[in-house]
């Protein structure tokens, strides 16, 4: 049977963020089951939804595993409460963000797990490294590249690679 295709996305803008993302990917990494494929690059990124915070470090990753989506879900809490992650402000600040992103070409909609991600194509802090190391194979990168220039466009979000 195949393996599943992931990608996940990592964000942090408490304390040491560049720290908590790469905390966070060395324990992906080191989880029984899950090979981490490809990492882009780190990005420094405005807030969004809620704005009086700091601004984010944001990268994606891609990996490959058997395990179901449900169960990556339950593997990334696990990581983030071990990170400290607090859940006290929707959109909030936060020691370390991961999100299901694109989970092979699989489309769930339960009230815990949207695949693929139902913002993803409204943040340029996902699509922005998404696309850095995507490979194309559930999406085309043309509508990813498309979106990403509207909201460069819009002007409200800001992206910089650092």
């Amino acid at each position: 049977m195949a393996k599943n295709k992931v990608y996940l996305s990592l964000g942090s803008n408490i304390g040491k963020r560049e720290e908590y993302i790469q905390k966070a990917i060395e324990a992906i990494e080191k989880t029984e089951g899950i090979e981490v494929l490809k990492k882009s690059g780190l990005y420094e990124t405005t807030p969004v939804g809620y704005l009086e915070q700091d601004l984010f470090l944001n990268a994606v990753i891609k990996i490959e595993t058997d395990f179901s989506a449900r169960e990556i879900l339950k593997i990334i809490n696990k990581i983030e409460a071990e990170l400290d992650r607090k859940r006290e402000i929707r959109w909030g600040p936060r020691t370390i963000d991961i999100d299901i992103l694109i989970f092979s070409d699989k489309k769930i909609n339960e009230p815990d797990l949207i695949v693929p991600h139902k913002e993803m194509m409204n943040r340029l802090f996902v699509l922005v490294p998404l696309i850095e190391i995507y490979d194309g194979e559930y999406f085309g990168k043309e509508e990813i590249l498309q979106k990403i220039d509207e909201l460069v466009e819009a002007g409200d979000q800001k992206i910089e690679k650092i």
